[in-house]
């Protein structure tokens, strides 16, 4: 039988309402069978919409965290006790992890002000919840690999995901002795993609994921159109392709990482 398709990150309340209403959108990828989608959280009051939209779908896992905007960063002693107090009160089988965190220094770094402690703090904040709770953590890493790696390094009980990984080899390999996985994104099928094309071939099965972080980044043959989750088929199939090993292998092993990391099945 063919394997499922899993998209590991997603910001569903995000997704375009088109001529087909979202979540009858949704509704109808489940019925054809498609595997499980995780929903991202990006703001610290976000949780508690989405699950209200999306909880009846029982094939849809939750996150809760806060990016690295310039208002969270400012807010951030304000922000962190809204969020893990949305964490607490959630139901545990439905929220799976922490973020999406980090660093993004494309944006921050060129911004006026840049309060480039403050974005560390908002990390090292939610990886310190992410060690209470004892739960999994979702990083964001944008031109920052060096410093988001000496970060997670401060927390080794920490474990998760360098999300829509868009570095080399040798960062491949410094995130993976750390023992985090490394999801690649739509970005993996673009032309000027030779490196993640390479990193994804290093990257060792049983630490690898996949995702769309729909809407954006959609594959090729559909950049430049919001992605949804449906479109993952098309990264599946690419890195099947360049690991030289079947679709069905690459599901059943995503199938048994996402459980690994997440602790879930769908």
């Amino acid at each position: 039988m063919q394997g499922v398709f899993i998209d590991t990150h997603a910001h569903l309340s995000l997704l375009p309402q088109g001529s087909l209403p979202r979540e009858a959108g949704i509704s109808r990828l489940f019925q054809g069978g498609f595997g499980g989608i995780i929903d991202i959280g990006t703001e610290a009051e976000d949780l508690s919409g989405r699950l209200k939209t999306f909880a009846r779908f029982d094939r849809i896992r939750f996150s809760a965290g806060i990016w690295p905007s310039k208002e969270s960063i400012t807010e951030r002693e304000r922000l962190i006790p809204r969020l893990e107090q949305h964490i607490i009160a959630a139901p545990p089988d439905r929220l799976i992890a922490i973020g999406e965190c980090g660093l993004d220094r494309h944006h921050n770094q060129q911004a006026t002000g840049a309060d480039l402690a403050g974005e560390r703090e908002l990390l090292e904040l939610q990886l310190d919840i992410a060690q209470r709770h004892q739960l999994p953590i979702i990083i964001h890493s944008r031109q920052s690999a060096e410093e988001t790696r000496d970060i997670l390094s401060r927390y080794p009980k920490v474990h998760g995901v360098i999300h829509c990984f868009s570095y080399g080899i040798p960062e491949a390999r410094n995130f993976l002795q750390l023992g985090y996985y490394l999801s690649f994104a739509g970005t993996l099928t673009y032309k000027n993609a030779q490196g993640l094309r390479e990193a994804l071939q290093f990257v060792p099965l049983d630490r690898l994921l996949l995702e769309t972080d729909a809407p954006y980044l959609a594959p090729h043959p559909f950049r430049g159109k919001p992605a949804e989750p449906g479109m993952i088929a098309e990264t599946y199939q690419l890195a099947a392709a360049l690991r030289q090993i079947s679709l069905e292998t690459l599901q059943a092993a995503l199938v048994k990482n996402v459980s690994a990391l997440f602790g879930t099945r769908f």
